[in-house]
C-alpha cells in the first residue's frame, strides 16, 4: 500500500513539473516569434500577436503585404518547440489616398511675370498646383504680397499741388516798407540840410524809401516762394522715386523665393 502511495506521489510530481515546465517553454516562444518578426526588415511594420500552447502557435494581427504574412508564418514555423501554426493574420488595407484638388485655373507664375518650364515631365495640373504652393510660401516667407499696385507717379497737377502748397508755406519777409522808409526819410534830410530844408528833404526821402522797401520785400518773397515751390516738386519726384525702388525690391525679394521654391520641385524659372 505504501508502494502504491509512493508510486502516485511520484507520477503526480512528475506532471506537475511538466505542467510548470510547459508555460514557460511557450512564453519563450512566443517572445522570441514576437521579437524575430519586429526584428525582420520585411515584417518589422506588422502588428501581430503570438499564442503558444503546447508548442501550437496561433498567430494573429495585421500585416502590410502578402509577403510579410508569409514571412510571419515562416519565421514561427523556424521556432524551436513549434509544432503546428495556425495563421489567422490579416493583410492591413492601404490607407486611402487623399483626393487632388482641383488644379488651379491660373498660373501664379504668369501673375508675377515670370516663364516656368517642368524638368521633370510634370503635366500641367501639377504645375499649376506646384505654382500656386509656391506663390503662397514665398509669401510668407518674404513678406510681400505681389497683388499689391506699385506706386503711381506724380501727374502734372499731383506736382503742381506740391508746389502751390509748397509756395504758400514758404516764410514770408516782414517790415520792408518800415525800414524802407526809415532809411529813406535819412537820406533825404541829409539831402534836405544841403538844400536848406531839411524836414521837407526827409519827407521826400521817407515816401521813397517806403516805395523802395516795398519792392524789395515783394522781389525777396517772390524769390523765397520760387524757391519753396521748386523743392515742393523735387520732393513730390523723390518721394515717388524712393516707393517705387522699395516696390522693385520687394519684387525681386518675392521672385527669388518663387524661384527656389520652384527649383527644389525641378522646375526651370526666369
Amino acid at each position: 500500500m505504501l508502494r502504491a502511495i509512493s508510486i502516485f506521489c511520484c507520477l503526480f510530481l512528475i506532471n506537475v513539473l511538466v505542467a510548470c515546465s510547459r508555460k514557460p517553454n511557450d512564453d519563450v516562444i512566443g517572445r522570441d516569434i514576437e521579437t524575430t518578426v519586429s526584428a525582420d526588415p520585411q515584417t518589422q511594420d506588422s502588428q501581430i500577436a503570438v499564442e503558444s500552447k503546447q508548442g501550437k502557435v496561433k498567430l494573429t494581427g495585421k500585416v502590410k503585404t502578402p509577403a510579410a504574412r508569409q514571412q510571419v508564418e515562416k519565421i514561427a514555423k523556424a521556432e524551436p518547440g513549434v509544432s503546428t501554426v495556425d495563421d489567422e493574420t490579416t493583410i492591413a488595407s492601404p490607407a486611402p489616398q487623399a483626393a487632388l484638388p482641383p488644379p488651379p485655373t491660373f498660373s501664379a507664375a504668369q501673375k508675377i511675370n515670370m516663364f516656368v518650364y517642368p524638368k521633370n515631365n510634370q503635366n500641367r495640373d501639377q504645375q499649376l498646383r506646384d505654382e500656386l504652393d509656391c506663390y503662397n510660401v514665398s509669401q510668407r516667407q518674404s513678406g510681400v504680397n505681389p497683388e499689391a499696385p506699385p506706386p503711381a507717379a506724380p501727374t502734372s497737377a499731383d506736382v503742381a499741388a506740391a508746389q502751390q502748397e509748397a509756395a504758400s508755406g514758404a516764410q514770408q519777409a516782414q517790415g520792408g516798407r518800415v525800414r524802407g522808409a526809415a532809411r529813406g526819410a535819412a537820406g533825404g534830410a541829409m539831402i534836405g540840410a544841403i538844400a536848406g530844408d531839411a524836414g521837407k528833404g526827409a519827407g521826400i526821402g521817407a515816401v521813397a524809401g517806403t516805395m523802395r522797401g516795398g519792392m524789395q520785400q515783394r522781389q525777396t518773397n517772390a524769390a523765397t516762394k520760387q524757391q519753396a515751390a521748386q523743392q515742393g516738386g523735387s520732393q513730390v519726384q523723390q518721394d515717388y522715386a524712393q516707393a517705387k525702388a522699395n516696390y522693385d525690391q520687394g519684387m525681386n525679394t518675392f521672385k527669388r523665393a518663387f524661384s527656389a521654391c520652384m527649383d527644389a520641385r525641378a522646375y526651370s524659372v526666369k
